[in-house]
């Protein structure tokens, strides 16, 4: 489901840019990223389960326990079908910035560009890598990551965000209790996806968006009128 809220000319050049990168062609040493990352809340059983007997599933005690929370940081490349993920114990500037160091020098070191599609959270900047790593590695990577942020309500346009649904309905639906075991369940689910090569199907444009949108479109524009007018 949409949340768009209030439009501003800020969202539509974000949502346009975001579309527009989405339907751009591949081009060769150019890799397209959508970046998310999200807290995962991590449940033990206070009771072992009882195993599931025919025609009946497991049962488990309705008490849980509290063991803290891990934060998993996702990426999907839209163009081969490939996601790449972390769990880490924090959300900080430095988880961020040691991530995309890593997937970058890991799985892209030889693209001359990197178009990543992020929201504009706080950690999600080029200042990250400056205050986290070496000089030369974050001067690479600012040249090299180009970014793209999805507008403040619009995390809907974000890919990301629909491995992570993924990701929740298919391996994390059921009570985790240490972040290894969070991390192993998270990386099998990646593999089985990758190895498949599930590629989100997106259809929506920036010609869709400004026919679905008009109304809002043109509250916009009638503003804008309303202002020059009252310049004059």
């Amino acid at each position: 489901m949409w949340c768009i809220g209030t439009i501003t000319g800020e969202y539509l050049a974000n949502l346009e840019d975001v579309l527009d990168v989405y339907a751009q062609p591949a081009e060769a040493g150019v890799v397209r990223l959508c970046f998310d990352e999200r807290p995962c809340q991590l449940l033990d059983h206070v009771r072992t389960p009882l195993p599931p007997k025919p025609n009946a599933p497991a049962k488990e005690h309705q008490e849980y326990l509290r063991q803290g929370v891990c934060n998993v940081l996702l990426a999907y490349n839209l163009d081969t079908g490939q996601r790449h993920l972390q769990v880490t114990t924090t959300k900080t500037k430095a988880d961020y910035a040691q991530f995309m160091d890593w997937l970058v020098q890991t799985h892209y070191p030889d693209a001359s560009k990197i178009k990543l599609v992020q929201d504009n959270y706080a950690t999600h900047s080029y200042g990250a890598f400056y205050e986290h790593l070496p000089l030369d590695t974050a001067r690479d990577l600012r040249h090299r990551l180009e970014f793209h942020f999805t507008p403040k309500h619009g995390s809907w346009l974000n890919m990301a965000e629909i491995e992570f649904s993924a990701l929740s309905r298919q391996c994390l639906d059921r009570r985790i209790g240490t972040q290894q075991r969070l991390e192993e369940e998270a990386l099998c689910w990646q593999t089985k996806r990758n190895a498949a090569a599930v590629k989100v199907n997106w259809s929506f444009t920036t010609e869709k968006a400004r026919d679905k949108l008009k109304n809002r479109y043109a509250e916009l524009f009638k503003k804008t009128d309303e202002t020059k007018l009252s310049d004059h």
